[in-house]
């Protein structure tokens, strides 16, 4: 039986984790939850799983759901808040698998303090491993564990590695869907709406990623994951657009083999993966194989989509460069999307914190956290600065005319 503790339980990564327990009672348990800002789901969550302990993100929620529980009778649940909640919960002694699927840097802390307390991790956060990489990944083989990644295309690298030793890759392949603006014309990119960039064509997924994916800034941060999670230099991590989504990535070796993994868009998939390493057991999620009688590929356009150049260079330099990385596109994308600055000005703002930010090795994830925030500062400054400056942002002309 394993035990499971699920940071970010009500975010769509930890209900997928519920849906595979569910599917698989006599191998799973849930142990522990850290549920964010959402009440209900939390309740409800409690009430189905009965774990030990229970985190929401502020106090008042968190003493909300106390005392919901205790009118129904259930006392035994430990019930906490905030970032201590957290790594309590991602440290919780009798778990021993640990889902990190909380999105953002507010996931770290927790995250490394399971690595820490030698835990299993599945790793769905990636901002872990862009800001902190290489402070996790030391942890991790000092302790003896893995870091299984459930993001599709790294879950998929992970899949087809087994194949060889990792002296004998050549190089990854990451596949992108493109995004909304694969065959827009770069000149129509500061007319596109927060509508039109939230529209992507393949997937459903947070607003953020969302955005992140129609800059490809999304494939940037998973160059920086691949970099640390299997130990190569950023040379060695190609990306090419697949707008058919259809193989998730793939592993060339030596001898000129190409490994691909591909199989349903679902993530119950990657999760289990993780959840049951190195075994793989049997489930009904089913590929028609018929699918793959047409596949496209091509290169991604760097002069178009600067962002996934900018991700490259943060990948080459390291340190505090993919902490910048990572906090202006947050920072940036909030903008956007608040409608304070266009979507050609988000890779500008990256751009320009990065560029103001020193290189340097970073220790402790306190100073981790201390570039993060300097970071955020920074861009906000220069989104405030283009937002004085700039025209309206447009909110409903149509440039979708201009595909292909």
């Amino acid at each position: 039986m394993r035990r499971i503790a699920i940071l970010g339980s009500t975010g769509s990564i930890g209900r997928s984790t519920l849906s595979v327990v569910e599917s698989y009672p006599e191998r799973f348990q849930v142990t522990a939850l850290a549920a964010g800002r959402n009440v209900d789901a939390a309740y409800q969550q409690a009430l189905r799983w009965k774990p030990r302990a229970i985190c929401l993100a502020a106090k008042e929620d968190a003493e909300a759901l106390r005392s919901r529980l205790k009118s129904v009778g259930q006392t035994s649940i430990e019930v906490l808040h905030g970032s201590a909640g957290s790594v309590r919960v991602a440290t919780h002694p009798e778990a021993d698998f640990v889902v990190s699927a909380i999105v953002g840097v507010a996931g770290l802390e927790a995250t490394y303090e399971a690595v820490r307390a030698g835990k299993s991790v599945g790793l769905a956060n990636k901002e872990s491993l862009v800001v902190a990489g290489d402070l996790l990944t030391a942890e991790a083989r000092k302790q003896g564990k893995p870091l299984l990644p459930i993001d599709s295309e790294h879950n998929a690298v992970h899949q087809c590695l087994r194949a060889g030793r990792r002296e004998e890759v050549e190089r990854i392949w990451l596949t992108a869907s493109g995004g909304p603006f694969m065959r827009t014309p770069k000149s129509q990119f500061p007319a596109i709406t927060v509508e039109q960039a939230l529209n992507h064509p393949t997937w459903k997924m947070g607003k953020r990623i969302t955005i992140d994916s129609a800059t490809l800034m999304n494939k940037g941060f998973e160059i920086i994951e691949a970099c640390r999670l299997f130990d190569l230099p950023p040379s060695r991590v190609q990306v090419l657009v697949h707008p058919e989504s259809t193989i998730h990535s793939m592993v060339e070796f030596v001898d000129g083999s190409i490994l691909a993994q591909f199989s349903v868009t679902d993530m119950r998939l990657p999760i289990l993966y993780a959840l049951t390493y190195p075994e793989r057991i049997p489930s009904d999620l089913r590929f028609p194989v018929m699918n793959l009688r047409h596949l496209e590929f091509c290169p991604p356009d760097m002069e178009k989509f600067p962002c996934l150049r900018l991700a490259y260079e943060a990948a080459a330099a390291g340190g505090a460069k993919t902490i910048a990385l990572n906090a202006a596109d947050e920072v940036a994308v909030a903008a956007f999307l608040d409608g304070c600055i266009g979507f050609d000005a988000i890779p500008r703002v990256i751009e320009s914190v990065i560029s103001a930010t020193k290189t340097g090795k970073l220790e402790s994830i306190r100073e981790v956290l201390g570039a993060d925030a300097e970071a955020r500062r920074a861009a906000g400054e220069q989104v405030e600065r283009l937002s004085r400056s700039s025209s309206p942002i447009p909110r409903a002309a149509s440039i979708m005319s201009h595909r292909e």
